[in-house]
């Protein structure tokens, strides 16, 4: 027989279903997931997985110049690395999403977690089970004592565990002991420090700010009045470089040790610093050192040396008689023998015509070595100042500097030569006291060479804040991986002879005493611990036990 079902008919929603209450839902369920700890993980791993970039690649904040010769060396790979930001990670839009997205699932995933931690401590032990034997750790035993003798025994031997008692009906005395609860703490710990430590990073990010300036080796100031004394400066998103903590920095000497391979043995400093408040009450300089891997710190800030390089000096007398001397900072090229390239470039003094001006300008450019091979193509064989030498070129006419357009102080403007405007009129290779004389009679004199250094300043509010955060997270996680957590319960009660584990003739009137223990982690340790503890507390009479660990 064949019945034809009537298809049924859709239900109607319940008559309080409403978009506003989908939506709460879906709300409350996307809270929920993205609060859990298993979320909070996953974002911890993908931050994890977004830094690597910065680990692997160099990055425009800290190293400008490794970003460049990047470019210089992958021409088709670093444009489309640069494309999405790996060149500055830190600061880009998917790895502040994953640092914020984290930063609320932490808040959402321990503030509950925390209250229930600290609710934990305050709460009473774990009632005795009402059958020990089923426990992997237990054992049974009888003794003369009364059961408020032997749980009173039982609370000495415990000392430093959380202990409580009770009396259950019928004269039973029970004990409760608990101990590790620090491992549950200390997992608290852990993950608020990291919560800290993702704070403090944020607050450095937003009020902190860092800036490279190089400063001539040669008793030179700088002073930390306004973002226009650095030559780069990367403030954070609330800093506007007009409030900046005012202090100033001489810097003698520069010296370096290389080994005779030209490695670098060691880089250092000679600096002289006056803080804010030697500033304003007028003390004298106070004399340190900077080297590579020891910074200067005061009042928040933070003086690292990141390199160095050299500053050939010319004098340049021009055919009135009028002279001019200047040492500009040439770029290291080659960091092995710091064979450098540069420009320095002069004005005439004294003209007031700025056509005269443009025509007579004076650009000294080529390659220096601080230990010249002593050939006719100069070429540096060491890094340190042994054999200084300069090959240089020589340009005459408009350097482009009152165009409005910003160039390098290492080098010329191309455009400016390809117009005709500026002209090469002499090349030679210049040793120092060497001059060379123009056509028109300008002289042109390589007189000596001087060092240069080049210094971060780091300013960042929270590093003591993100300091203590690191520290709190290692205490944390120590106390996380090493305390163990275990549960040991005492039963006592005095056996009528008609229950217990042995016979009423051996155990009538006397306490039959059961134990038991629980380990709350998979860590080792706790079985060797357990028979101690009923060694102490049962019987010494091995007839009179029975369980086991």
């Amino acid at each position: 027989m064949t019945r034809t079902l009537d298809k049924p008919e859709t239900p109607e929603p319940p008559s309080g279903a409403s978009p506003g209450r989908d939506l709460l839902a879906l709300a409350r369920n996307t809270w929920r997931g993205l609060t859990s700890m298993r979320t909070a993980l996953i974002l911890l791993f993908l931050l994890a997985l977004a830094a690597l970039p910065g680990a692997f690649l160099p990055q425009r904040g800290p190293s400008p110049q490794a970003v460049r010769d990047y470019f210089t060396t992958h021409p088709t790979l670093a444009p489309l690395l640069d494309g999405i930001g790996l060149f500055d990670v830190f600061s880009t839009p998917w790895f502040s999403a994953v640092y914020l997205l984290l930063f609320i699932s932490l808040v959402g995933c321990l503030a509950p977690r925390t209250w229930e931690q600290l609710t934990g401590l305050r709460a009473a032990t774990v009632a005795v089970p009402r059958n020990l034997g089923r426990l992997p750790h237990h054992a049974t035993g009888t003794d003369d004592r009364t059961p408020d003798e032997v749980v009173a025994a039982a609370r000495k031997r415990l000392r430093g565990w959380k202990v409580d008692v009770r009396t259950e009906p019928g004269g039973v005395a029970t004990l409760s002991a608990e101990k590790g609860a620090l491992r549950e703490v200390g997992n608290v710990v852990f993950h608020m420090s990291l919560l800290a430590l993702l704070v403090g990073i944020a607050v450095g990010k937003l009020f902190g700010y860092e800036g490279n300036v190089i400063v001539m080796a040669d008793g030179s100031e700088f002073c930390n009045s306004g973002i226009l004394a650095y030559d780069t400066f990367r403030p954070g998103l609330r800093v506007d470089g007009t409030n900046l903590e005012p202090f100033c920095l001489d810097v003698d000497r520069f010296n370096a040790q290389y080994r005779p391979d030209g490695a670098a043995d060691s880089f250092a400093a000679d600096v002289r610093y006056s803080d804010a408040a030697a500033l304003a009450d007028g003390t004298p300089p106070v004399p340190t050192t900077v080297t590579v891997n020891d910074p200067l710190r005061f009042d928040g800030e933070r003086v690292y040396l990141l390199g160095h390089g050299y500053a050939p000096q010319f004098t340049v007398t021009f055919p009135g008689g009028e002279q001019r001397t200047l040492s500009t900072q040439w770029e290291p090229v080659d960091q092995t023998t710091f064979l450098s390239q540069g420009a320095t470039k002069f004005d005439r003094p004294g003209v007031t015509d700025d056509s005269q001006r443009r025509r007579t300008q004076i650009a000294i450019t080529g390659l220096f070595a601080p230990t010249s091979s002593g050939g006719g193509l100069v070429t540096s064989t060491y890094p340190a100042l042994t054999n200084p030498e300069v090959a240089a070129d020589v340009y005459r006419g408009d350097l482009g500097l009152d165009s409005g357009k910003g160039q390098s102080i290492f080098g010329i403007d191309q455009a400016m030569v390809d117009q005709g405007r500026l002209v090469r009129v002499a090349r030679e290779n210049m040793t120092p006291g060497r001059t060379i004389t123009l056509d028109d009679g300008t002289q042109v004199r390589f007189d000596s060479v001087k060092e240069w250094v080049n210094l971060q300043v780091s300013h960042d509010p929270a590093q003591e804040a993100v300091l203590a955060a690191a520290v709190a997270l290692l205490v944390g996680i120590t106390l996380s991986l090493t305390v163990k957590r275990r549960r040991f319960w005492v039963r006592a009660r005095v056996a009528d002879g008609t229950t217990g584990p042995a016979s009423p003739s051996t155990t009538d009137g006397r306490t039959v005493v059961e134990i038991g223990g629980l380990a709350r982690t998979d860590q080792a340790g706790y079985g060797e611990e357990f028979e101690r503890l009923r060694d102490d507390l049962l019987a010494p009479d091995p007839r009179s036990r029975e369980g086991g660990s």
